[in-house]
């Protein structure tokens, strides 16, 4: 038995507000459909124009730089077919800044 959670954090690349109406939309459905299909949860998750805040719950076998490749890359190359405009205001073709924050959460707090 296992409770591995995941507090991710990353930015849009140059800090561009794009990730507005229905961009930020699509974004989320992109991410929960990722995740389903990679075997781990996002429990919660929030975006705030130029980043995104995720929640995951998964499996020891899952990595974590993984899981970050698999829902940036594909998120990033989603969101420019459908949104053409992205690639406007991001050029050099890369929609999220390559660094990331990661912290583990746990259900258990000293007193």
């Amino acid at each position: 038995m296992y409770s591995i959670q995941y507090h991710i954090v990353w930015c849009v690349k140059y800090c561009h507000k794009v990730l507005l109406g229905d961009v930020d939309t699509r974004l989320k459905e992109i991410l929960n459909q990722l995740a389903t299909d990679n075997d781990f949860t996002i429990s919660e998750i929030e975006s705030d124009c130029d980043h995104v805040h995720l929640m995951i719950d998964c499996s020891p076998q899952h990595s974590i730089p993984s899981i970050i490749k698999a829902l940036k890359g594909v998120s990033a190359r989603l969101l420019f077919k459908e949104f053409p405009q992205l690639k406007k205001k991001l050029w050099g073709g890369n929609l999220w800044n390559p660094s990331y924050f990661v912290a583990t959460v746990s259900e258990h707090t000293e007193a």
